[in-house]
């Protein structure tokens, strides 16, 4: 557990696993309102026990990151940041791994002259649409109304398996929870940043080894046909379907999800 400080205002919270030997390191990029706990539990476990590195990190604007309250946080600043700690950590064979909007974050870093062998993105794929803009913005007017945990609430029941909802419901629809967020909260400083990412992004410059993570039961994001168009402008994917999983596939089933990127890694070799 450590911090890298980008400047006086601005830091990166982070935890890192070495590999062993010539192993891979594992590189997770957060959704927009996610963190660290996401990664470091039983899929770190797996991954240190079968002797590959991992880091964790927080955006700025997430938990234990801190960030200037005069700037935006832009994705062009979040990608900024993952570019200069992986540098700063000076990995190597690396595997981005990305949830959600955190997997445009890793696609658009894995063009960048640094040692990537492999990108996973996790329900990541999606065509730029009114549709998409609209559920966007929603989101950020619903956190200014009621902060994230409003945000959560109304997501939920689209995004995640029933079995997950079950094992989430005990903590959810308190209206006591719904607070507004100030102006410079964190997470709202980062979804109202993530307005302008790149839906357009170019796949056909992913020329990696792709592993492309889908769950059927998201019902937010998830559109078949424009995931299949744009898996096609992947030079190497592989495709994993959870039928029975949303959009929170690390948390939903974090076994499952670590025996099929510690498949991926070894197949690399």
């Amino acid at each position: 557990m450590s911090n890298f400080n980008i400047d006086k205002k601005n830091s990166l919270y982070y935890e890192y696993i070495k590999p062993k030997k010539k192993a891979c390191t594992f590189v997770f990029v957060n959704a927009l309102t996610g963190n660290t706990s996401a990664w470091n539990g039983l899929i770190g476990e797996k991954l240190k026990n079968q002797g590959f590195g991992f880091l964790t990190y927080n955006f700025r604007g997430q938990i234990n990151s801190t960030f200037d309250k005069n700037i935006h946080l832009t994705s062009e600043i979040i990608t900024s940041d993952l570019l200069k700690l992986i540098n700063y950590l000076s990995l190597k064979k690396i595997i981005l791994c990305g949830l959600s909007i955190g997997g445009l974050y890793a696609a658009t870093i894995s063009l960048e002259k640094i040692d990537v062998k492999g990108l996973v993105l996790i329900n990541t794929l999606r065509k730029p649409s009114f549709r998409l803009e609209w559920i966007n913005h929603a989101m950020v007017n619903a956190a200014k109304l009621g902060g994230g945990a409003l945000v959560i609430d109304m997501a939920m029941p689209v995004i995640a398996s029933p079995k997950f909802l079950n094992k989430f419901k005990s903590n959810a629809l308190i209206f006591e929870n719904y607070k507004p967020l100030e102006k410079n909260d964190g997470i709202l400083k980062l979804m109202e940043g993530s307005l302008s990412a790149n839906w357009s992004f170019d796949w056909s410059k992913i020329n990696i080894p792709t592993l492309v993570m889908t769950g059927h039961l998201d019902k937010m994001f998830r559109i078949p046909e424009d995931i299949e168009e744009l898996v096609k402008k992947i030079k190497n994917p592989t495709i994993i379907e959870f039928p029975n999983c949303g959009h929170l596939i690390p948390l939903e089933e974090p076994e499952q999800f670590s025996d099929h990127i510690i498949t991926f890694a070894k197949n690399l070799n």
